[in-house]
């Protein structure tokens, strides 16, 4: 019943887009114009790189799209195992694409009081400014992560009963998504969280997409 390969391709890819822009939006474009305590060498870092900023940015919104495009397609290939749970499912991950897509409106306001701050000598008040709009969208980039990890725990949890993607595969899915969901929900009440908390679900993402790319969805009657 879910052995079409044209289906099992989409869903691959965008695995894969999601996965792909994510990581490189925030971790190859974004961080390393952020000075961790430093607002003035962070905002001079931002105007002095505008092009990259903006790429973040651009780049992040094509993650939101990758999100809704990839929750649509694991309800779809899901919904038979137990449709109010995709449903749910599908539903964290179109506010986790909304969270993430408005927290970039303070990151482009960043990128223009960035500008502004450094031709102006970085007054104090454009400083604070700064700082909020960085935290603003800090705090929205972190939040998103919340109905991300919870969504993704319910469609992996179906991947698990179903068997279209090996069981071993599945189960670091299900380590993976929940551990994110605690990680996150500790920073944001405050408390420094290892990276590597975070790490096993990206290596994750990029490796069920490549499986579903190349051998498709598994029939389930044959998992073991």
């Amino acid at each position: 019943m879910h052995s079409d390969r044209s289906t099992a391709r989409f869903l691959g890819a965008a695995f894969l887009l999601q996965a792909v822009a994510s990581a490189v939006g925030g971790l190859v474009l974004l961080q390393p114009l952020i000075v961790p305590g430093d607002i003035t060498a962070s905002m001079t870092n931002i105007s002095n790189n505008t092009l990259q900023m903006r790429a973040s940015i651009v780049v992040e919104m094509v993650t939101a799209i990758g999100i809704v495009m990839l929750g649509t397609l694991l309800f779809a290939v899901l919904k038979e195992q137990n449709r109010n749970v995709a449903r749910v499912a599908l539903g964290l991950y179109l506010v986790e694409a909304t969270i993430l897509a408005v927290s970039r409106i303070p990151a482009f306001a960043l990128l223009l009081t960035s500008q502004e701050s450094v031709a102006a000598g970085h007054p104090d008040y454009l400083q604070t400014l700064g700082n909020l709009f960085y935290e603003l969208q800090d705090f929205g980039y972190s939040l998103h992560m919340v109905p991300f990890a919870l969504g993704a725990t319910f469609f992996y949890s179906l991947f698990f009963r179903s068997g279209f993607l090996p069981r071993i595969l599945s189960l670091w899915g299900l380590i993976a998504a929940p551990l994110a969901l605690v990680g996150i929900v500790v920073s944001l009440l405050g408390y420094n969280v290892p990276i590597v908390i975070f790490l096993p679900n990206l290596p994750f993402e990029l490796t069920a997409g490549v499986y579903l790319l190349v051998k498709g969805i598994r029939d389930g009657s044959s998992a073991g």
